[in-house]
């Protein structure tokens, strides 16, 4: 039996992240939902590349528990998306398996493989058959048999490549998703190549076992998505926020008054509680406006032309001096889109976090916004379901209090803010928050990148633009507002009394006022707040409530 060090191991790895990160491509192709959104191979990818980042850093001669601690910090504070943290944990614990064990041997494996599926499936709360999960249990299965066969450690990592790819070729066995769509799961496929780049750097062998696999080769690759972040500024000079108790307050009267008064208007809430937000050059006749409809309270009015003045003598002077003073409560953000982002930061939060749909922030991401709150309690809204798990794996490494309001969408992240108290305990804050956004039902309008189904099974072709409610899609059509009409009737709009409207960046101004018009024409009780949003690739996310 050959003797491989601690070194050929990292380097392994480093050569199986170079292989996951030339296919990740590949793996992307395998997504089944047909929006742009964050794709597996990319964020698996991500993820890797981050490991190597870390052990790169390693000194040379570190023995086994330095590497391993670098694998696993790096992998965990790299995750990006789902994929990405059960990846991390997969690391994690082929790391902890193989603790006990000096030499790589074939029960070194054996023990690595079983305690990644007992980690792995415990960061899982609802584990699915035919998922990256399924190929890692198959993949142990293969480890146990090889040592109860008392192969060669070479023999039993390639037993375990191939018995990886046949687990990927038998998930559509298990999720008939990927049977309709013809392909085998992303993440399951991802793992099996990770493994394959793996095995055939450390023992030397040309090229991988996977290249005759050619299922993801066929389809047309998504669209490259790139993000930049785009910082406007304001012609107007006083920031104005408060909030209003009032029970007659006509909200569309108010927002068309808040119009003509400056730009980033925003009024948000129902009868009796509004927060509302304005850049002025008028704060008087603001004030004056909803002091004849109600009480205001909590007003804050910032002269931001002398603000930003004062922040640049304060960040000078904190570099010269001490930091500064901690706040008792805080709140972190992910959003896509400049204007999503200024209407959560007047509803209080301290730090957005660029990402969602386009892009998942990894744990380090967000454990950076968390420290950047400096605050000891601190709460992370994801909004979006694939940053979820991220957002958990940052709240529990954490240097301070940190919960995650499990929040899918930025819609929902604007009902939790509304109840949200900087003054209140944590505890509070998150129970409050999670009861205020479980009611919102979010709608988001897009373009398919490829063909699919509908919910109801019905043929989606690439270039229809799609509505998807509560993630199903269940709206097709040849236009975004007869898609936003027939989401609405989905969404059960009717009963509902508030809709909000976030238009995209590349949804004009005139074609959202025609689209309030058109819902205002068949929904004539329910309250239209439409804003800027300016995220990408989605022209309109909307909410009911």
């Amino acid at each position: 039996m050959s003797e491989y060090t601690g070194n050929d191991i990292l380097n392994a790895i480093a050569a199986a992240s170079k292989n996951l990160s030339a296919r990740k491509d590949e793996i992307n192709r395998l997504n089944v939902f047909p929006v742009p959104d964050g794709d597996t191979g990319t964020n698996m990818s991500l993820t890797l590349e981050s490991v190597v980042k870390n052990i790169a850093s390693l000194q040379i001669g570190a023995g086994h528990a330095e590497g391993c601690r670098a694998i696993t910090t790096g992998a965990l504070m790299g995750a990006r998306g789902n994929s990405g943290v059960i990846t991390s944990q997969i690391l994690r614990g082929l790391c902890e398996g193989s603790n006990d064990y000096d030499e790589l041997t074939t029960e070194a494996v054996d023990a690595a493989f079983a305690r990644a599926v007992e980690v792995s499936f415990q960061a899982v709360r609802k584990p699915v058959e035919g998922t990256i999960l399924t190929v890692l249990k198959d993949s142990a299965t293969a480890a146990k048999h090889a040592r109860k066969k008392k192969l060669e450690v070479e023999e039993a990592l390639e037993s375990i490549v191939t018995e990886a790819y046949e687990s990927v070729q038998r998930t559509p066995e298990f999720l008939p998703v990927l049977k309709e769509n013809n392909v085998v799961d992303a993440g399951g496929f991802g793992l099996a190549i990770l493994f394959d780049g793996f095995v055939a750097a450390l023992l030397g062998k040309e090229g991988t076992m996977g290249d005759e696999l050619a299922f993801a080769r066929d389809a047309e690759p998504k669209v490259e998505i790139e993000h930049i972040n785009d910082w406007e500024g304001s012609e107007y000079r006083y920031c104005n926020e408060f909030l209003v108790h009032s029970e007659t307050l006509d909200r569309e009267e108010a927002l068309d008054f808040l119009s003509t008064m400056g730009d980033c208007e925003l009024c948000v809430g129902m009868n009796p509680k509004f927060k509302v937000h304005v850049h002025s050059n008028h704060p008087n006749k603001v004030l004056e406006y909803f002091l004849e409809r109600g009480q205001i309270f909590e007003v804050f009015i910032h002269n931001m032309d002398l603000q930003s003045i004062e922040r640049q003598e304060k960040l000078a002077a904190e570099q010269a001096d001490k930091p500064e003073e901690r706040k008792e409560s805080g709140v972190v953000a992910v959003a896509a889109g400049e204007g999503n982002a200024k209407i959560l930061r007047s509803l209080g939060v301290d730090v957005v976090v660029s990402g969602g749909q386009t892009m998942n922030p990894s744990t380090a991401d967000l454990l950076e916004a968390v420290e950047k709150t400096n605050a000891d309690n601190v709460i992370i809204l994801p909004n979006n379901s694939n940053i979820v798990m991220a957002a958990n794996s940052a709240a529990e490494l954490a240097e301070v209090n940190c919960s995650v309001v499990p929040t899918k969408s930025v819609p929902q992240a604007f009902a939790a803010l509304f109840e949200y108290d900087a003054e209140a305990p944590l505890e509070d804050n998150v129970e409050a928050m999670k009861d205020a956004y479980s009611e919102v039902k979010t709608g988001e309008v897009t373009t398919a990148i490829k063909d699919s189904h509908d919910a109801a099974g019905n043929p989606i072709a690439a270039g229809d633009v799609i509505g998807i409610a509560d993630g199903s899609i269940d709206a097709v059509g040849s236009s975004i507002e007869e898609v936003v009409m027939g989401l609405l009737e989905v969404m059960e709009a009717e009963d509902a009394d508030n809709l909000t409207l976030l238009a995209g960046e590349d949804y004009s101004d005139e074609a959202l006022d025609e689209l309030v018009e058109q819902i205002e024409e068949v929904y004539d009780d329910l309250e239209i707040d439409a804003q800027r949003g300016e995220q990408p690739l989605y022209p309109i996310i909307m909410s009911v409530e």
